[in-house]
């Protein structure tokens, strides 16, 4: 797909969510000033926020998956998980204190993590490429956050936001994913000691690896590749929880152990 916003109005945008990440402040969806602005325009933006963060002295350290239900891709008319970029400044320890202060509206979701040892590329990646690529796999809690107003969006909109990323946290224990059934991992979600959610891992597109090879896929169209040591978060397995300074979190996944974080 073609973009249809100029150079010029790319880096502009790109700045827009920039500041608004920074300052934490609500922006209009950018659709409202821009509507033909489709899926393309959303990644030549998000490629110029993430070129500036790393100009700024950022590291990347991977990419996450968004959309990762087949229901939900047909309904907001996507062939593929959108993708975001992770950087080391959203990572946070396990158990860690995660401030909601320079946050607009924090929610939580809790994912599987994949850790690789070989850089993974090709529109045509498969499941078991990225199983024999992966190193490991481990629990995670990503901490999503919309910078539009209201927290109503679109899709090039929120592809230009990053996808939402905001912070994520990993624990548990680290597993080959030769040696777990990532497709029936079970997971218990609580926030302040009631569960918010049970569900399998197949959720994610029936097996998230399957979910990691369709973001290679989508970095290969951008012109990237998931290179070797990425942590790549492979989608919500369930509904992202709104959170709020004093609430705690924690996913107990089969097999991987748990990750909790607390918020202030």
């Amino acid at each position: 797909m073609a973009t249809s916003l100029s150079s010029s109005e790319i880096v502009g945008l790109a700045e827009r969510v920039d500041r608004a990440q920074q300052a934490s402040q609500p922006i209009t969806k950018l659709t409202d000033e821009f509507p033909a602005m489709n899926i393309a325009d959303g990644y030549a933006v998000q490629l110029e926020l993430r070129r500036r963060k790393l100009a700024r002295g950022e590291r990347s350290v991977g990419w996450k998956a968004g959309v990762t239900s087949r229901a939900k891709m047909v309904q907001v008319g996507v062939h593929a998980p959108t993708v975001g970029f992770l950087t080391n400044t959203m990572a946070r320890p396990e158990s860690s204190a995660v401030r909601t202060d320079d946050l607009v509206h924090p929610r939580v979701e809790c994912e599987i993590a994949f850790v690789t040892r070989q850089a993974l590329r090709g529109a045509h990646c498969t499941r078991e490429q990225v199983l024999a690529a992966t190193d490991f796999v481990l629990p995670a809690l990503e901490v999503i956050d919309s910078r539009y107003a209201g927290f109503k969006f679109d899709m090039p909109s929120v592809i230009a936001d990053n996808c939402s990323a905001a912070r994520y946290v990993t624990g548990g224990w680290p597993r080959s994913p030769l040696d777990v059934d990532l497709h029936a991992l079970g997971v218990v979600f609580e926030k302040n000691g009631e569960a918010e959610g049970l569900a399998a891992s197949a959720a994610v597109l029936g097996h998230p690896a399957d979910a990691v090879a369709m973001l290679v896929a989508v970095l290969t169209e951008l012109g990237e590749e998931l290179p070797a040591g990425s942590v790549v978060l492979s989608g919500g397995i369930t509904e992202a929880v709104v959170v709020q300074a004093g609430d705690h979190v924690s996913a107990r996944f089969q097999h991987l152990g748990s990750v909790s974080a607390k918020f202030v």
